[in-house]
């Protein structure tokens, strides 16, 4: 199996290289990854300038494609030009903090994963909660046998996946929920500052969402200490508001604005 291996923190991040040792157990893998950190751009794309791309080494040892761009940037270009034979599992990670909830809308990690389904690849984020000095050895060996069982059941139809594995799972045995993401809202809130000029700045504090009503979400077991399975899918159609908008009565003239 040829396996394309991406991130969004960067080719030189320990997740990174933990995940693709283990990953070697399923398949040959191409790292194609981006040369800095990219967290939080979301699905961004370079389309107005170069997209620069390199070999990187350690020693002998060719560590892959360094590409400065984000992380659905290093997809397009692994399957366009670098990658041969084309990819048949994009895995994304691992991610220095959790990927849950609405965090997928923000995540490069998860952006690469999702630009691999649009291509009509399998296509797996793995995530692990934040530790500054955390095991991704251990993460690793945790989540490959969970993609090899990924792969063996799913059906035949490319499909999306959000893996995340909290610091507790590392320390013992642990439960894998299959559960749908959380929609509790993040905080919105900033710390207001003042720079050496008297300026006023703002820094987000990024503070969690409070714990989520619904205990049937991947906030609720994380928190719980589980890891969390969840299938994605990136058509945000309301199909069940469809039949009732087409009965609107919509086009015709213009709106005009009200006279004063």
């Amino acid at each position: 199996m040829q396996i394309l291996l991406t991130n969004d923190d960067g080719i030189y991040a320990p997740g990174l290289r933990a995940l693709e040792q283990q990953l070697q157990k399923l398949g040959q893998v191409e790292v194609v990854s981006p040369l800095t950190e990219q967290s939080g751009v979301g699905h961004a794309i370079t389309y107005l300038t170069p997209l620069m791309a390199r070999e990187l080494f350690d020693g002998q040892r060719r560590r892959g494609w360094a590409v400065e761009g984000s992380p659905a940037d290093c997809f397009k270009l692994a399957v366009g030009e670098l990658c041969r034979p084309r990819p048949q599992l994009v895995v994304s990670g691992i991610n220095s903090g959790l990927n849950a909830g609405i965090n997928v809308l923000y995540s490069g990690t998860v952006a690469a994963a999702i630009e691999g389904a649009f291509f009509g690849i399998t296509s797996i984020a793995v995530s692990l909660e934040y530790d500054e000095q955390a095991r991704y050895d251990v993460a690793a060996r945790l989540a490959v046998p969970v993609i090899a069982q990924i792969l063996a059941q799913k059906d035949d139809e490319p499909q999306l996946y959000n893996l995340n594995i909290p610091l507790a799972a590392l320390e013992g045995p642990a439960e894998i929920r299959v559960v749908p993401m959380s929609i509790e809202p993040w905080g919105e809130s900033f710390e207001k500052r003042s720079d050496p000029r008297g300026r006023p700045y703002y820094w987000a504090t990024g503070k969690s969402p409070a714990p989520p009503r619904d205990a049937g979400t991947d906030l609720a077991e994380l928190r719980a200490g589980h890891i969390t399975l969840t299938p994605l899918d990136f058509d945000m159609t309301r199909r069940d508001k469809l039949s009732a908008m087409r009965r609107w009565t919509l086009g015709g003239e213009t709106a005009k604005p009200i006279s004063a």
